[in-house]
């Protein structure tokens, strides 16, 4: 049995490609906002950090209505990092939309995506966005899709999905790239036609699958998922269960019912088969369980989650400095809101070690485990971090490691340079195409090669340099990597640091703070190109004479500092470094602080070797 007046859609995507765009104006040509109403860019990335770094992280559903059929829209991340996102939110559409750039075409996470939705037989809908780009590239790029299906082993009809040319940025898409249009209504069109109604027995018990959690600060936890059978009304009795947890059965009562209206959650007093809904009353659900009719009990299998390749550790901050800017700061904090993190996020495992202050902290890039730096510092959490690692794999006695796919995309005339630093990483390059003043280029490389790489890849391209990756799986061990090519500036003494003993530490490298700063012994305060690590005084003052000169008092000028972001500050980090995470500072620090004791261990490591 079909439900005619339902449509359920994600939409996927390579990051950057236009997909939350896309949604904005479906949104607005579908009705969800009034005439008049001021409407902000990228509506569904409400997220505060979404917001600044312009990228779509956590899922998000929304709705709208066209010719009596109500479309339920989920935006998915296009970050390949938050790829667990797309993959369990697969499990609630019947179709998608892949939106792809008419002049970069298919990308790493491009394919990543469509894999899943192929493999999930859901119907695909092809959005080549971007076409009033000057250098776009249309019938390459739809080319290249058609490539992509046949690389992916789709089936004849995946292969004739329908291919709709639009424009977000104007609102506007056509069925045919020569033809103008003036609205959305073709795309709304070949949807309703395309796409197929969720399909599901009204008359048999109710069952759920719980594919995403959201938070009500007055009604807790709500389950987000599609009605696979059966109808539900507010006060049903329902049972909890999970495919990969046997012996969890949980009893409650469905206090609420909501469905998506537009961008906001609408009561209900009962939802039929086929629709996303939003169900109150349960706190021990998680994402992944299933919810029955308490008469009719039974379990739905969940999609299982691509394995993480990252690990980090994560540790109660034991600097001089500690506990003096953050408002969680012990052991217990930390584990309970990391374990509730992985609750909410199957990407991410969480694992505690030897130490009862540290917790190895395991996810699907270093993307993926710096917003959840940022997400915890800024509910007030303070820790410490090291220096993220890939998950190796040992396989019939031999080591292996994950390997990714780089896509960059260059100024033709910085391609022998990239090319160069690369190999030096390891790569395989795999394919190469002249794009006339830009090339592009895709690589097989060890997913560690490229820690640390980005900002020499800027500096490599003059900033006009465009690289993206996915994991592509495992291989044997590629052999050691130069990591990086500079060392620490490390504070001598603890104290504030003033501009006499900070003009003598530049002569050795960059610096990263500038003068009143509190600083600490052992504490990064600057990058140096010399082979080792370099001690530095900044916090030593000038010495009073009874002598005056015109030069004593001349000023001492210090180089302009550029404070490094918190990834570059994961990338610059070695096995002996750590950064301490705070509210209000990213501070660097060597794991022994005292210089005797790093010496003599130092010494002693040498020795060993």
């Amino acid at each position: 049995m079909k439900n005619n007046k339902i449509r359920n859609i994600a939409i996927i995507a390579h990051v950057d490609h236009g997909k939350t765009s896309l949604v904005n104006e479906m949104l607005k040509q579908g009705g969800v906002f009034r005439d008049n109403q001021t409407v902000e860019d990228r509506v569904m990335d409400s997220n505060a950090l979404e917001r600044e770094r312009g990228i779509t992280i956590f899922s998000k559903n929304a709705s709208l209505n066209y010719k009596d059929v109500k479309i339920n829209v989920v935006d998915t991340p296009g970050h390949a990092d938050f790829g667990g996102e797309v993959e369990r939110i697969l499990k609630m559409v019947d179709g998608a939309l892949l939106v792809i750039d008419a002049y970069e075409g298919p990308m790493p996470q491009t394919r990543f995506v469509l894999e899943k939705a192929l493999s999930r037989n859901l119907k695909i809908i092809v959005v080549i966005n971007k076409i009033d780009r000057k250098d776009s590239r249309i019938n390459q790029v739809r080319d290249e899709v058609l490539e992509l299906f046949m690389e992916l082993n789709a089936t004849e009809e995946q292969f004739n999905s329908p291919f709709v040319y639009a424009s977000a940025k104007a609102g506007t898409a056509s069925l045919n790239a020569n033809e103008e249009s003036e609205n959305m209504i073709p795309l709304f069109d070949i949807i309703l036609k395309h796409i197929s109604a969720p399909v599901g027995d009204e008359k048999l018990p109710f069952k759920m699958l719980v594919s995403s959690t959201e938070h009500n600060e007055f009604l807790g936890k709500l389950a987000v998922g599609k009605i696979e059978q059966g109808s539900l009304k507010v006060n049903d009795n329902l049972v909890i269960t999970n495919y990969f947890n046997p012996d969890k059965k949980i009893a409650f009562k469905a206090q609420n019912l909501f469905q998506f209206q537009g961008l906001k959650r609408a009561p209900i007093d009962v939802a039929n088969v086929g629709d996303i809904i939003c169900i109150a009353g349960a706190k021990d659900m998680t994402i992944g369980d299933t919810l029955s009719d308490k008469d009719n009990v039974s379990t739905l299998p969940f999609v299982k989650i691509s394995e993480p390749n990252v690990e980090m550790t994560f540790m109660v901050n034991t600097s001089p400095l500690a506990g003096k800017e953050g408002k969680f700061c012990t052991s217990r904090h930390l584990k309970d809101r990391l374990q509730k993190e992985a609750v909410k996020d199957l990407s991410l495992k969480v694992f505690e070690t030897d130490k009862a202050d540290s917790f190895r902290v395991l996810g699907r890039g270093e993307m993926h485990l710096s917003i959840l730096i940022e997400n915890l510092r800024r509910e007030g959490y303070e820790f410490q971090v090291s220096m993220p690692k890939v998950l190796y794999k040992e396989i019939e006695g031999k080591t292996y490691e994950p390997i990714d796919k780089l896509v960059v995309d260059i100024p033709s005339d910085k391609a022998g340079n990239v090319i160069s630093v690369l190999g030096a990483r390891k790569s395989e390059m795999l394919n190469m195409i002249n794009l006339g003043t830009r090339t592009k280029i895709e690589f097989l490389i060890p997913s560690r090669g490229l820690f640390g790489y980005k900002n020499q890849f800027l500096t490599d391209t003059n900033g006009e340099g465009i690289m993206s990756s996915v994991f592509h799986d495992y291989q044997e061990f590629k052999g050691p990597i130069a990591r990086k090519s500079t060392n620490s500036l490390i504070a001598f003494e603890s104290g504030n640091a003033v501009q006499y003993g900070l003009f003598y530490a530049q002569e050795h490298g960059r610096l990263l703070i500038s003068a009143g700063e509190i600083v600490y012994a052992g504490m990064i305060v600057g990058i140096t190109n010399k082979p080792d690590d370099i001690v530095v005084n900044v916090c030593k003052t000038k010495h009073l004479t009874n002598t005056r000169s015109s030069s004593s008092d001349e000023a001492l000028r210090l180089e302009p500092i550029q404070k490094p972001s918190l990834e570059q500050m994961l990338d610059f980090l070695d096995e002996d470094e750590l950064l301490e995470v705070t509210p209000k500072s990213l501070r660097m620090r060597k794991m022994i602080l005292d210089h005797t004791s790093r010496g003599r261990m130092k010494h002693h490591t040498k020795y060993n070797k």
